[in-house]
C-alpha cells in the first residue's frame, strides 16, 4: 500500500512569533499540517468559550494559510474533583469542538487527566477502574457535544494518567461506541520507566486494539535522564524503536496525519526528514 506521508508539527514548539509567522515557517520547512493549542500559539485569553467566534476561526485560518489543523487542542481535567473547574472544562470542550467546525480542524484532541485538582499522576488512584468510570461519566457531555455538532473528539492515552493504555482506551471507546470518539495514538506516552523492558508488548497492543480507531499519530522520542527517569525529545533523537509505529502506519494508515512533538525551531525539519523516510522507506 502506497504511503502518503502528511506531517506537521505543534506550532508552540517553533519559533516565537505570531500565528501567521509559526504557520509560514512551518510551511517553509515542509510541513504540511499542524497541532495548534490556542492558548500556547496566540495567549490564554483565546482558549476562553467567549473568544471562539466564527470571526476568530477565519483569522486562524487565514493565518494558518493552508496548513491544516490536525489537532486542536483541549487538554483540560475532566476528573477534576472541583465541580465549577469540571463544568467550565466542559464549556470550553464544547466550544472547542462547536470552532472546529468553523475552522475545518480535522478534531479536538485531550489526554484524560487525573483523580485530583493538580492534574498529577497518583500511582496509587490513577489506574483504579473508579478513576476510569469517572473519567467516562465526565466525558460524556462532550462526546454528546461532538456528536451534536457532527465534531470530532480525540483521548489521547498517556501512561501517568487515567487511560493508561490500550486495553483502557479501549474500554472508553466501547463505553460510547460513538463514531465522533476517537484516538490519538502516541506511542512514546504510553511508556515510563518503569514500563520501558515491556515496551514492544504495550505498543503492539494498543496498535492490535485500537487501530481502527487512530485517527491521529503524534511522534516523538525520548532519552533516560541521570534519575533514570524518560525525557521526550524530537523524533529520531532518542531510544525509541519505532518498528512497529512504522509497520502499522504503512499497513493500516496510509494516509494519517502525523505530527511531531517535542522539537524545536532548529531541528524540526530533521525530525520531519526522519519521520518521512521512517514510514515511507
Amino acid at each position: 500500500m502506497q504511503t502518503l506521508t502528511q506531517i506537521g508539527l505543534r506550532l508552540h514548539d517553533g519559533a516565537p512569533g505570531t500565528l501567521a509567522e509559526r504557520a509560514s515557517v512551518a510551511k517553509a520547512q515542509g510541513f504540511t499540517c499542524c497541532h495548534l493549542a490556542l492558548s500556547k500559539t496566540m495567549g490564554k485569553q483565546y482558549m476562553e468559550a467567549s473568544a471562539l467566534t466564527p470571526g476568530f476561526a477565519r483569522r486562524v485560518l487565514n493565518d494558518l494559510q493552508g496548513l491544516d489543523t490536525a489537532v486542536l487542542g483541549c487538554y483540560l481535567n475532566l476528573a477534576t474533583p472541583d465541580m465549577d473547574e469540571y463544568r467550565a472544562a466542559v464549556a470550553k470542550y464544547v466550544a472547542h469542538l462547536r470552532f472546529s467546525r468553523w475552522m475545518n480542524a480535522a478534531l479536538v484532541g485531550t489526554e484524560t487527566g487525573d483523580p485530583n485538582k493538580e492534574y498529577k499522576y497518583d500511582p496509587v488512584l490513577s489506574h483504579t477502574e473508579a478513576s476510569l468510570d469517572l473519567f467516562i461519566r465526565r466525558l460524556a457531555p462532550v462526546v454528546e457535544a461532538a456528536e451534536k455538532l457532527g465534531a470530532i473528539i480525540a483521548i489521547e492515552p498517556v501512561f501517568r494518567h487515567i487511560v493508561c493504555d490500550g486495553r483502557r482506551a479501549r474500554q472508553v471507546l466501547d463505553a460510547f461506541k460513538s463514531p465522533n470518539l476517537g484516538i490519538i495514538f502516541d506511542p512514546v506516552n504510553l511508556l515510563d520507566a518503569c514500563n520501558l523492558p515491556d515496551a514492544r508488548r504495550i505498543i503492539d497492543e494498543a496498535i492490535d486494539l485500537l487501530q481502527e480507531d487512530v485517527l491521529v499519530v503524534h511522534m516523538k522520542d525520548y532519552v533516560l535522564k541521570d534519575d533514570g527517569g524518560m525525557k521526550a525529545v524530537a523524533a529520531g533523537t532518542g531510544l525509541m524503536d519505532y518498528s512497529a509505529v512504522a509497520e502499522f502506519v504503512r499497513a493500516k494508515k496510509p494516509s494519517v496525519q502525523m505530527t511531531l512533538e517535542n522539537t524545536t525551531a532548529e531541528n524540526a525539519e530533521q525530525a520531519r526528514e526522519f519521520v518521512r523516510s521512517l514510514v515511507e522507506g
